[in-house]
């Protein structure tokens, strides 16, 4: 029986690149990211209701592929608590903008789902941003965030490399 061995590449080995060209990718791309939050949270906030109530619904429509959630996966999803979630649904329930349903078969989940108002105002805002999301891309292409050769060298791995991680510079 032969034994199959795999080339390892040596953390050594990897050129890695300039360090100024990393941190000016990450600071331009963090730049970006926070264009597009700022924006969000507005946006959100012109339409009447908080920032955490559009991903609450945003995550409720989209995140699960169902068009509803359990708040086990909207805490995945918002990256929250449960118990945090479980105060957000209920005011979002009270506003009008979700209603809950415990699961049939196991009372103890509850299924978050869209109203109508719910809907329209989801809908609005992911036209809104939509438009931005097109607006920050052509603005990344601009800027070349994620296409300097930085970005590349970092991210190019062959098939049988480990991946590099910061224990692994040490």
């Amino acid at each position: 029986m032969s034994v199959q061995t795999r080339s390892i590449q040596r953390v050594s080995d990897i050129r890695f690149p300039r360090f100024e060209d990393v941190v000016r990718d990450l600071a331009r791309f963090r730049y970006a990211l926070r264009i597009f939050l700022r924006f969000s949270e507005t946006a959100a906030r012109e339409c009447g209701v908080t920032p955490q109530q559009h991903q609450l619904m945003l995550g409720v429509a989209g995140f699960s592929g169902r068009g509803s959630a359990t708040i086990t996966e909207l805490a995945e999803f918002l990256q929250e608590r449960h118990h945090s979630v479980v105060g957000l649904v209920g005011r979002a329930v009270r506003r009008g903008l979700v209603r809950t349903t415990q699961d049939r078969d196991d009372r103890r989940v509850v299924i978050v789902s869209l109203t109508a108002t719910g809907r329209r105002l989801l809908t609005r805002l992911s036209a809104l941003h939509g438009r931005e999301v097109g607006r920050m891309r052509a603005l990344m292409d601009a800027s070349e965030i994620g296409n300097s050769p930085s970005f590349r060298q970092t991210t190019r791995r062959s098939k049988t490399a480990r991946p590099v991680t910061p224990n692994s510079i040490h």
